[in-house]
């Protein structure tokens, strides 16, 4: 479909949208004063302007061209805008969908509609209607939130694991991870500093970064370069690459650009004084006790994910370690083939799903959409001898923030009793 025509489409859409919601705000100003109903409705096709504003600048800059803050926060809070007229028109559907059928049945039936009946129908489409509007503000108010407050909500999560093998020198071992930092989503360099004084304040003896520094390019996080080298540890840090920081949805000029950002990346976290683990391991070690880390590249099971990563590779020269710890972006890989051919690794820690930012975290409730693409999508998991935990992500991508599911920085302690 032609460039131009995608944004006339998406701008018909969002007329067609705005003026069957409209009903629903049309009545419930209808027995207001005549200043009144002529602001909220200004407020109300403002909005629609607003939308259609940025469709058409779209079209005529890039997108990757915008100043961040428009890119990220103005799109965003525009399509929020449309997901939740969307969520309130399925109610004022109901509603056209119940009067059709009513009037066809009193067409074949009652030809004549008694006076109740038309009274019965305008209370029932003011309450429809009511609640169309309730049910699109509530969301709207939680993803405004989630943008403002909770993307920035950090959280220390802190396990304890009991590995009987783990050698006495390593008892109480102190594993910091982090996950999917998503530079690309910063507008400043305030949130990530915050995120810095987290981390130094646990003290960790080692630090796991689990993948997606980046949304799509390597230059996104070079801005942040100065805190990302002040994140150590006395053991070191140690990460690896996820989905997102291969390049692959960013549409390259060339063969050689996509290669050239890669090894960029690769660069980057040796600049930050990461180890970065390309399907391979490392050990560590305490006098005369080691483990050893493995890191693989991105492994999903999902085929829209490529297989990058190469466990035999990493693996081969660890079966003597009592422990194994591998770093593995994807949780789907702890399924389809830790698990499955490498018993003797001990725990795995994964990130990618974010909780898909959204979802209910109280004492007894945990639900996220994500659950219904992941098995494997939050916190802790065992199978036999073995663990699996997944970090819920330190940044956020395509929406800028989280609704319920906060992001998240990770303490776990290995303990041998």
């Amino acid at each position: 479909m032609p460039f131009v025509m995608r944004f006339v489409i998406g701008i018909a859409l969002v007329l067609l949208i705005d003026l069957y919601f409209y009903q629903a705000i049309a009545l419930l100003i209808a027995n207001l004063s005549p200043f009144k109903k002529v602001m909220l409705r200004n407020i109300y096709w403002g909005f629609t302007a607003y939308t259609i504003l940025l469709l058409l600048i779209a079209m005529a800059i890039p997108f990757q061209e915008w100043w961040p803050f428009a890119r990220i926060y103005l799109f965003a809070f525009a399509a929020v805008l449309i997901i939740c007229k969307l969520i309130g028109s399925t109610f004022i559907l109901v509603d056209d969908l119940s009067r059709l059928f009513r009037w066809l049945f009193n067409a074949v039936f009652t030809p004549a509609a008694t006076n109740a009946d038309k009274v019965g129908s305008a209370t029932r489409l003011k309450f429809l209607n009511q609640i169309a509007v309730v049910f699109a503000a509530i969301p709207l108010s939680a993803f405004i939130y989630g943008m403002v407050k909770s993307g920035f909500d950090y959280k220390v999560r802190k396990v304890r694991l009991v590995l009987p093998k783990l050698p006495a020198a390593f008892n109480g071992l102190k594993i910091l991870q982090l996950s999917d930092i998503h530079s690309g989503s910063f507008v400043s360099s305030a949130p990530l500093e915050k995120v810095l004084k987290l981390i130094n304040e646990q003290n960790a003896d080692v630090i796991f970064f689990t993948g997606d520094l980046v949304n799509n390019i390597t230059d996104e996080a070079i801005p942040f370069t100065a805190i990302f080298k002040q994140v150590k540890a006395p053991l070191g840090v140690y990460s690896t690459l996820g989905n997102h920081d291969y390049g692959d949805y960013v549409q390259w000029p060339s063969t050689e650009a996509k290669q050239k950002n890669l090894q960029d990346i690769k660069n980057l976290h040796a600049e930050f004084g990461w180890k970065l683990l390309m399907n391979e391991h490392i050990t560590l070690k305490k006098g005369e006790a080691e483990i050893a880390v493995l890191g693989v590249e991105n492994w999903g099971a999902a085929m829209r994910f490529p297989k990058y990563g190469d466990l035999k590779k990493a693996h081969a020269g660890t079966e003597n370690y009592p422990v194994k710890l591998l770093l593995s972006h994807d949780p789907s890989h702890w399924d389809a083939q830790v698990r499955t051919s490498y018993p003797d690794i001990d725990v795995t820690f994964s990130g990618h799903t974010h909780g898909m930012q959204f979802g209910i975290e109280i004492p007894g409730i945990r639900w996220s959409p994500s659950k219904y693409f992941y098995k494997q999508w939050a916190d802790l998991y065992q199978e036999g001898k073995q663990f699996l935990y997944v970090n819920r992500g330190l940044g956020f991508i395509g929406y800028p923030g989280r609704v319920g599911i906060l992001p998240e920085i990770t303490v776990i302690e290995l303990h041998n009793a």
